[in-house]
């Protein structure tokens, strides 16, 4: 940890002294909010979001808070390790320009509904689902279109040479329409009820609440649970796509060791400090004593699964990435093109800057993971260093 702040309600531990004003602004919010339990934790690639800072970890006993959730619900990465030892730079072009035919990305959905068995089944538990998860029920059909599918943004999919001896690959997506629905609708509910209960935080915080005793908060924690299952339907589906497109091409297949899932924008109930809490994890990732998880670097930089220490002090979690430096637009008007796209070229990456709106996702826009990666090492320890050979983006 890199210091404590003890001005506020409850303590602000930061593994970073990198935070924009915004964001502090935001941390001593919710240092402040009138739910927050012992101390609010902020991760090493932190930066402003809505209401709570990406890199944000809060716990809360009797609330969940939609905002310190997220709008893309469950997003999160998997990391699978191919039982290929090297592979041929041109034969990559191939294979990732035949991955981009078979994935949607950006804003493309699927042209057909996909089958209904890549969908998450509704709890067992809930016997009128349509009922109890409404905004699920409403857009359920138009997921069946969405899972499998990346989305644009800061989600990718990249081949990686793992310090292991082994090609890794690596998919970063998340719950599409589905989860913003979710979070929207919820967002708004919290603020409506919160006004009408007169609770005592100014709107502008962006962080009213549920609570865990009425049913809108219990029906947000399902829809939040099945967008969680979503975001990993949809990233398993993508990993078998790839898969399939491999086997096109090369006798490969992927390790038997399991695959490594982790996601960044969830609340769940875990003991901390002696109390069953909501730990609410936005843009960060859990790593309990032992647990495998995955700290992506930006477009061109490094990869790591790592292995959590269960640190107390950060709720057991760690960064979820690298974190940004630069918004979209002041990237893509800050950054010269012909510099990124020399700088990724000599290191030999098959990257996605083609024009001036990539920019927004150039490695310049991102935090120096090395940087991010020393400032969390009473979090996590590093197993295995990815370095990127080919980035497929929407």
């Amino acid at each position: 940890m890199k210091k404590q702040v003890k001005t506020e309600k409850v303590p602000i531990m930061l593994w970073t002294d990198d935070v924009e004003p915004g964001a502090m602004e935001q941390i001593r919010n919710m240092a402040n909010h009138p739910h927050a339990f012992h101390h609010v934790a902020v991760m090493p690639d932190c930066h402003q979001g809505y209401g709570m800072p990406i890199g944000g970890v809060m716990a809360t006993r009797e609330v969940i808070i939609p905002n310190a959730v997220g709008v893309d619900i469950g997003c999160g990465m998997t990391a699978t390790r191919t039982s290929l030892e090297s592979v041929d730079p041109a034969l990559l072009k191939k294979i990732i320009s035949q991955v981009r035919e078979r994935i949607p990305l950006g804003f493309r959905h699927h042209q057909l509904a996909q089958p209904e068995d890549h969908m998450p089944v509704p709890p067992a538990n809930i016997s009128d689902w349509k009922q109890e998860m409404p905004v699920v029920a409403r857009e359920y059909r138009a997921a069946l279109h969405q899972v499998g599918t990346l989305g644009g943004g800061n989600h990718f999919i990249e081949f990686q040479n793992g310090s292991d001896g082994f090609i890794w690959m690596m998919i970063h997506s998340g719950s599409r329409n589905i989860g913003k629905q979710v979070a929207d609708h919820y967002h708004r509910l919290a603020v409506t009820l919160n006004e009408k209960w007169k609770n005592p935080i100014p709107r502008s915080w962006q962080l009213q609440w549920l609570p865990l005793d009425h049913k809108e908060g219990q029906r947000y924690l399902n829809e939040m649970r099945y967008c969680l299952a979503f975001a990993f339907a949809s990233r398993r589906l993508m990993t078998e796509r790839v898969l399939e497109v491999l086997h096109d091409h090369l006798d490969a297949s992927f390790s038997n060791e399991p695959m490594i899932n982790i996601a960044h924008n969830y609340a769940a109930r875990e003991k901390h400090f002696g109390m069953e809490v909501w730990v609410h994890r936005k843009g960060a990732t859990r790593a309990t004593r032992g647990e495998k998880g995955i700290i992506p670097g930006s477009q061109g930089a490094k990869s790591y699964i790592v292995e959590g220490k269960g640190n107390p002090e950060s709720f057991s979690s760690c960064s979820h990435g690298a974190g940004r430096t630069m918004g979209r637009k002041e990237a893509m008007r800050k950054l010269d093109l012909k510099t990124v796209v020399r700088e990724l070229d000599s290191m030999q990456i098959l990257h996605s800057i083609r024009s001036q709106k990539d920019l927004d996702e150039a490695p310049h826009a991102y935090k120096d993971i090395r940087t991010v990666m020393d400032n969390q090492t009473d979090l996590v320890n590093i197993l295995v260093e990815l370095t990127p050979l080919a980035v497929i983006k929407g």
